[in-house]
Parts: C-alpha cells; structure tokens; sequence
C-alpha cells in the first residue's frame, strides 16, 4: 500500500507567531510522532508551506484578513519546533499562496497513493481544502485527517470542519467522543 503523511502548515506563525494559537502548540509531540511512524514503515513525508510575499495585505487574502504572516524566508515562515528538524532534504516541499496546493495535487494523481492522512493547520481553512483536492486528485484513496493532530484557533470551525470531511467521505480518526456528530 502506497501511503503519504501530508503536514499542512505547521509553521511558525501558525503556531506561536502571528495567527498563532495554544491548541496549536500542543499539537508538536503528536506531529512528531505520527512522521516517525510513517518514516519508520517507510511511507513518504510531505509538508506545506503557506507562502506569501511582502504584498501581501494587498491581496484579496491579505483584504479579508489583515494579519502579514508567512512571509517567505521569515521566521514566522518556516516550520515549527522539532517538525522543522524533521523535514528532511529529500521530502517534498510544496510551497501555497492560498489555501489549498493546486501542485501537490498534481503531485498526488501523478504518484497514485492509496491512502493519504493529513495533519497541521488550520483544520477549517488549509487542512479542510488540501483533503478536498486530495479526494478530487486520488477519488478511490483513502484519505485520513488524524482529529488528534489538527486543530483551529476556533472550536466551533475545528468540529464543523471535521464534520464536513467526514460528509465528503474524508475518514476523521482519533476525534473525542462528544464532539462527534
């Protein structure tokens, strides 16, 4: 079985930077792991990088939220922690100036996986849209959002979001009892 491990967005200003947020932080330890488990079976690791340039309050993104964050080559824009020094040379890097990555899309059909599981932030914006097209690229792949290694700065959006990839046949693992629907 073909799998891939995407990390959405585990950057700095997603974390502790900009638009941090605790629930964030404390998903590091859980992160690690689950790219330890899938180093160790021998799966493949990708990561995201939400991408922007100095212009960015003068996009249509930068208009409806005004908060400069993930400015390439600043520190806010880089990975996070010890997710940073487990992003290894040869891992794909895909770099996203909006929400969803339209290449590592391409990059999904092209290689044909049989199971892809996402983890990162945001779980209601970049998560929810990169398991989407994820679903779109591969419709026959199994595609995972591991609930325990998400989150968002709001409750309320992290479990409508979660509920909204389970409606699209999205599996959500590892999600509390009493916030399923």
């Amino acid at each position: 079985m073909k799998k891939i491990l995407l990390v959405i967005d585990y950057q700095n200003d997603f974390v502790d930077g900009a638009l941090g947020f605790r629930k964030a932080v404390v998903l590091e330890d859980a992160i690690a792991l689950k790219i330890g488990e899938y180093r160790n079976n021998g799966d493949e690791v990708a990561f995201t990088f939400d991408t922007h340039m100095e212009d960015y309050l003068n996009t249509r993104e930068g208009r409806s939220l005004p908060v400069s964050h993930c400015i390439k080559g600043t520190e806010g824009w880089h990975l996070y922690g010890k997710i940073a020094t487990l992003c290894l040379e040869t891992d794909m890097r895909f770099e996203k100036n909006t929400f969803g990555s339209l290449e590592l899309t391409g990059y999904l059909a092209q290689n044909k996986y049989d199971s892809i599981e996402l983890v990162g932030v945001v779980s209601n914006i970049c998560v929810l849209s990169n398991a989407v097209l994820a679903k779109a690229a591969l419709p026959e792949a199994e595609i995972v959002v591991d609930a325990s290694c998400t989150a968002s700065n709001d409750d309320q959006l992290n479990e409508e979001a979660l509920n909204v990839m389970e409606s699209l046949q999205i599996k959500v693992t590892n999600r509390s009892c009493g916030n399923k629907r």
